[in-house]
């Protein structure tokens, strides 16, 4: 029998028109029917403020105990950043830092898919790179066979956000196969 496996997805960027949110959607659109995911927004996720969580928990924001909940709640975790300025985007790496607070965090553990889209050259290496250190210190199964590293975007994506490069698409499937595997999809 088929394992039902449940997904949290989250964009490092916040832009209407973000490639790595269109990432997450091609994962999507290549994702068994056993499999969901469900994408999660950092957008109302306030800056982090140590008062508000360490040691009263109950002094977290809502955004907060929803993002937290959504990643309990969740088999895995794919994460389609870009890059900014050779690193994380702040926006992202501030909800990574309000999920990873305390004995309760949900990322303790987590299996983590990273991947990334950019018109540039590189292809979120970078990112991917600053990334390692926050992963094994959350002792979270980073996901690193069949890497997903999208350069040149707009070449990748028609103006409807699907993607269309087939050898990204390719990729990417291989990723995901090998992703849910490790979660025990078969």
């Amino acid at each position: 029998m088929t394992k039902i496996i449940h997904l949290a997805g989250i964009s490092g960027s916040l832009r209407k028109a973000s490639f790595n949110t269109m990432l997450l959607k091609a994962v999507a659109e290549l994702l068994p029917e056993s499999v969901s995911l469900e994408i999660l927004s950092i957008a109302d996720i306030p800056v982090y403020n140590g008062d508000q969580d360490i040691p009263d928990r109950a002094s977290r924001p809502e955004a907060v105990n929803k993002f937290r909940k959504a990643l309990e709640m969740a088999d895995g975790i794919v994460i389609a950043s870009p890059e900014y300025n050779y690193s994380i985007p702040g926006g992202l790496k501030n909800a990574i830092d309000w999920a990873s607070r305390g004995t309760d965090s949900p990322l303790i553990g987590k299996h983590v898919s990273l991947m990334g889209a950019t018109p540039g050259q590189w292809g979120t290496v970078r990112m991917q790179l600053a990334f390692l250190p926050v992963f094994n210190t959350l002792k979270m199964l980073h996901i690193n066979k069949f890497e997903v590293f999208v350069s040149q975007a707009p070449k990748k994506f028609d103006a409807e956000g699907k993607l269309i490069d087939t050898d990204t698409s390719e990729v990417l499937k291989k990723h995901l196969d090998f992703f849910l595997a490790t979660l025990g999809h078969q």
